[in-house]
């Protein structure tokens, strides 16, 4: 459980809420990449670079996607690394095995109602691995997963390009 990104998430939908009622116009919040979006976005919907590091300048490998409501959420195990006892280990952890989540993704990236659901949507997926694509298509929730050799599938309506 990482409370860390389940708060960002949470925050982010809290404050694009309040500042969407005290400002009168749509807003997009993001706190460490977790965007949550409130009232009425622009004409072509709110853009945002998704890549493995929110960090990175918009020439990062990536993709440019646009959302009109809702919250987007990308999760990796290509950024938050370290080294212990010669293996690579990052800080997505399985539940069952109790150690970093063995798996085939390296970043996903997931569309949602909210934020929170989102953020939600892209750990769980890193953790399932091979059966996260059809858990989210099964959800409904539109996705972008990078494989460790920068394969991208889609899921649902996110966008091809």
């Amino acid at each position: 459980l990482d409370l860390g990104a389940s708060a960002k998430a949470w925050a982010a939908d809290r404050a694009a809420e309040r500042a969407a009622r005290a400002s009168g116009c749509g807003v997009l919040v993001s706190i460490g990449g977790d965007i949550a979006t409130c009232g009425e976005a622009p004409a072509g919907g709110w853009r945002i670079r998704v890549t493995d590091d929110c960090r990175s300048d918009p020439s990062a490998p990536g993709q440019t996607v646009s959302i009109v409501s809702g919250g987007l959420a990308t999760s990796s195990t290509a950024v938050r690394r370290w080294s212990h006892d010669g293996h690579t280990m990052h800080h997505i952890i399985d539940p069952v095995t109790q150690a970093p989540a063995g798996t085939v993704w390296r970043t996903v990236s997931v569309a949602a109602a909210c934020c929170a659901d989102a953020n939600i949507a892209t750990t769980a997926a890193l953790v399932r691995s091979r059966r996260a694509t059809a858990w989210l298509e099964q959800l409904g929730l539109p996705a972008r997963l990078l494989d460790r050799s920068g394969n991208v599938t889609t899921v649902g309506s996110w966008p091809e390009r």
